[in-house]
């Protein structure tokens, strides 16, 4: 289950990078929501258990469809059409890092340790070198060459919010939860695209481009969801964190094999230091 989900979401800066080829990246998120919310809601109301009706469990559901899909979709989709999708995915790498600065101040008992701010030091020095010294200069003349670096960058940390919005939840189903959070997502992003639905009618998406989509929604995000629910419940967080060494490799390797992307000396480099840092935190783990 762990490598089938390395394969899920490992693959979907590929597809997406397939996909803003001809699609509109507001368009690529709305649609992506919308297959997936229509799996998992049958499915749902199949197997899932309905949680009792709350304000509060519904608030969080959706600052989660906003923070866990709507967001981050949309900036990770825009920012994949100007950037190889090997580079989006390290910089991803950088999520459970930002999990952690969070967690230190909004989640009793997860303070920041050595071990952490160690991996936060190598984490930042990952992006420094990612995204190289001419983003500073960049902000500092008020132009920013970097944007779609940064847009990417917004997307892991948005998903870092949603990682802690998820924890501190009140108790319900995971699989009722993933499905409203999709459709709550759909239904946010579903207006915004409409105006790029009539660019698209012009502009004819290959084959490609819409079965990259279909796939975006139908495995890399309704099937992922529910084998990601399934692996935390069986095998439990600490398995599954595995995840963060494994997917920008996965992700990486699929840019080069099948788009003929290309990696500078110092993507490999960030991706050493950002992994390196996540690392430093997972000893901490291995020490008690």
């Amino acid at each position: 289950m762990l490598l089938g989900l390395v394969v899920m979401w490992g693959s979907a800066f590929m597809l997406t990078k397939i996909a803003v080829a001809g699609i509109a990246p507001d368009l690529i998120a709305a649609s992506r929501l919308l297959v997936a919310s229509l799996l998992l809601l049958p499915a749902a109301r199949l197997f899932a258990g309905r949680p009792a009706h709350g304000r509060k469990l519904w608030l969080f559901m959706l600052l989660i469809a906003v923070f866990g899909y709507a967001l981050p979709f949309s900036l990770i989709s825009w920012g994949q059409a100007f950037i190889a999708s090997g580079l989006a995915s390290i910089l991803m790498a950088i999520m459970p890092l930002a999990t952690l600065g969070l967690a230190h101040f909004l989640i009793p008992g997860e303070r920041l340790t050595p071990y952490r701010v160690g991996g936060f030091i190598l984490g930042f020095a990952g992006v420094v070198v990612l995204m190289g010294p001419s983003v500073w200069s960049g902000l500092a003349n008020g132009e920013n060459p970097r944007l779609p670096m940064l847009a990417v960058l917004g997307g892991a940390f948005s998903y870092a919010v949603s990682s802690v919005l998820a924890r501190l939840r009140p108790a319900g189903d995971a699989l009722f939860t993933g499905a409203a959070t999709t459709s709550l997502a759909a239904l946010m992003l579903l207006p915004l695209a409409i105006p790029s639905l009539s660019l698209e009618t012009a502009t004819r998406p290959t084959t490609a481009q819409i079965t990259a989509v279909v796939l975006l929604g139908i495995v890399s995000t309704a099937l992922a969801a529910i084998l990601y629910f399934r692996l935390v419940k069986s095998a439990g967080p600490a398995f599954v964190s595995q995840l963060n060494y494994l997917i920008p490799p996965w992700a990486v390797g699929c840019g080069i094999l099948f788009l003929g992307e290309t990696l500078e000396p110092n993507h490999l480099y960030a991706l050493g230091l950002i992994l390196a840092g996540v690392l430093a935190t997972h000893l901490e783990r291995v020490r008690r």
